[in-house]
C-alpha cells in the first residue's frame, strides 16, 4: 500500500504541473531498457542483457529523425558492480550524431531493493554532409566543406531504487552543455553543434491479478533547459508471463500502441506504433519502432517468473 501510495504521490506531482510539453524524440522501448534513459540502470538483473532498437519518425516527411542503438549492460562476479555500453546514432537530414558511451554502476542493498549509483562517460560525433544541401551562392563559405564534425566528449549520472514489482530513477544523460555560439571542442577550429542537458525522472510498479495478468502503470518526465517539461503516461499489460501489451500517451507529441513477445526464455522481440497528434500529424503517417532483445546467462532458464524492468 505504502508503493502504491508514492507511486500516485509522484505521478501526480509532475502530470499536474508539467502536463503541456513538447521535447526531442526519445525511444519508446526505454520502459524494457532503462540504459537508454538512466545509467545507473546497468546491472539491474541477475544477467547480461542486449537490446538493439531501431526507429523511423513521421514517416513520409523527408529528413526526418532516424533512430538506431545498440546496448549491453550486466552485473561482475561480486554483484556490486554493473557494467554497461551504449551505441546510439540520430539522423535528421543531413546531420548525423553518434554517440559512444561506457557505463558504471554500484548497486547496494537497501530495504527490499537495492539503490544503484551509476556514471557514464563517453562521446558525442556531430557531422553535417553540407554538400548534401540545394544552395545558390557557390561562394557563401559555409559549402567550402563537403562534411562538417565535432567530437564532443560528456559524462552523465544517474540513481536508481528497484525492487521486483517497482523501481524509480533520476538521471541526467549528459551533464556538460555545449552550446553553437561557444567554441567548446576537441576540434576548435570547426563547428559546436547544440547538446544541452536533460533531466529524467522515472517510475513504475506491477499489480498482479487472479487471470496471469500483470498491470504496470509507469511514467517518464522528461526536461531540457529551454523547453517545456514532457511527460510519458503508460501502461503495459503482460499476459501469461510471455506476451506484453501497452499504451502510452506523450503530452502533446504522441499517443503509442506497444507490444513485446518474449519468444524463448532468452530472447524478445516487440514494436510500437507512434501516432502523431502534434500540428505534424497533417503531414506524417506517424513512427515506427522495433526491438530486438536477447539476454545470456544460465540464471535465465532458472527463472520462475520475467524480469518485469
Amino acid at each position: 500500500m505504502k508503493k502504491l501510495l508514492l507511486f500516485i504521490l509522484l505521478f501526480c506531482a509532475f502530470e499536474i504541473n508539467f502536463s503541456n510539453a513538447q521535447q526531442a524524440p526519445l525511444m519508446s522501448h526505454y520502459m524494457f531498457n532503462g540504459l537508454l534513459i538512466n545509467p545507473a540502470y546497468a546491472g539491474s538483473k541477475e544477467f547480461t542483457s542486449a537490446t538493439m532498437l531501431y526507429r523511423r519518425q513521421w514517416v513520409g516527411i523527408e529528413g526526418a529523425p532516424v533512430t538506431s542503438s545498440a546496448s549491453i549492460h550486466g552485473l561482475l562476479k561480486k554483484k556490486k558492480l554493473g557494467l554497461g555500453l551504449l551505441f546510439q546514432q540520430d539522423k535528421i537530414g543531413v546531420t548525423k550524431q553518434t554517440d559512444v558511451y561506457t557505463t558504471f554502476s554500484y548497486h547496494l542493498p537497501v530495504g527490499n531493493g537495492k539503490l544503484s549509483f551509476g556514471l557514464q562517460g563517453g562521446l558525442s560525433n556531430f557531422s553535417s554532409e553540407v554538400v548534401k544541401l540545394n544552395y545558390w551562392d557557390p561562394n557563401d563559405v559555409v559549402f567550402d566543406f563537403n562534411t562538417y564534425n565535432n567530437l564532443l566528449p560528456n559524462m552523465g549520472f544517474g540513481l536508481y531504487y528497484y525492487q521486483t514489482k517497482f523501481y524509480t530513477g533520476l538521471s541526467v544523460p549528459y551533464i556538460l552543455s555545449y552550446d553553437p555560439s561557444q567554441a567548446v571542442s576537441i576540434e576548435p577550429d570547426k563547428l559546436v553543434y547544440k547538446q544541452s542537458q536533460r533531466v529524467l525522472a522515472s517510475a513504475g510498479m506491477v499489480f498482479e491479478t487472479e487471470n496471469d495478468l500483470k498491470i504496470k502503470p509507469s511514467f517518464l518526465a522528461k526536461y531540457e533547459p529551454g523547453t517545456k517539461m514532457q511527460i510519458d503516461v503508460n501502461l503495459n499489460v503482460l499476459i501469461n508471463d510471455i506476451f506484453w501489451i501497452g499504451a502510452s500517451y506523450r503530452s502533446n507529441d504522441a499517443i503509442v500502441a506497444l507490444f513485446e513477445y518474449q519468444l524463448t526464455k532468452k530472447l524478445r522481440f516487440g514494436y510500437s506504433y507512434d501516432y502523431t497528434i502534434s500540428d505534424l500529424s497533417n503531414y506524417t503517417t506517424g513512427s515506427h519502432e522495433i526491438m530486438l532483445g536477447y539476454d545470456f546467462g544460465y540464471a535465465i532458464m532458472k527463472m520462475k517468473s520475467p524480469r518485469y524492468f
